[in-house]
């Protein structure tokens, strides 16, 4: 896990240093990918990366980063999470539920940048079928020491160099999907 954590961190800062050189797009109708192909990659990239960064906002607004073991995006960008109800990150979200997702694909460098709001689920049938087997050492008390966090996408951003799915030359603004 540590390996994976180091080459996850590695791996997330090399994509920010390195400017992309191919062609980009915007999301409102400049020359690029369709949404169609941004959210294909999205779903690739999002189900490649075994784990995620999730971000919250402390107290005083400041950016509280850690590593989770996300479940597949659903078909709207849904995002689950799993964690303990008594951890930092469910008095951060109560109290601004704005987070952010970043996942990085090592194989392919690709990322995704998923802004989205956090809502705590603590509904039984929802923690039992959102339960993974190599989590029963971390939740044995899965009825009051489990919680999960939906969130809910706004908008994301995709880089995918595989897939051609670049940011802008100058800039490196990556293209970007906005939700209803």
């Amino acid at each position: 896990m540590v390996n994976q954590f180091r080459k996850f961190v590695f791996g997330f800062l090399l994509l920010l240093l390195l400017p992309h050189q191919a062609g980009y797009c915007q999301e409102s109708g400049e020359a690029g990918s369709t949404e169609s192909e941004l959210k294909n990659a999205a779903r690739e990239i999002m189900s490649s990366a075994s784990v995620c960064t999730l971000i919250t906002l402390d107290e005083k607004g400041v950016p509280r980063a850690r590593i989770m073991d996300p479940f597949i995006p659903e078909g709207d960008f849904t995002v689950w999470l799993g964690t303990n109800p008594k951890s930092r990150k469910v008095r951060q979200i109560k109290n601004d539920p704005r987070v952010t997702l970043c996942y990085l694909d090592m194989k392919t460098m690709g990322y995704v940048t998923l802004r989205g709001t956090a809502q705590l689920v603590d509904d039984q049938k929802e923690k039992d079928i959102r339960f993974k087997e190599v989590w029963e050492s971390f939740y044995t008390d899965k009825k009051d020491g489990y919680l999960l966090i939906r969130i809910s996408p706004e908008w994301m951003e995709v880089v995918s160099e595989v897939k051609g799915i670049v940011g802008d030359p100058e800039t490196w603004q990556p293209q970007k999907v906005t939700f209803q």
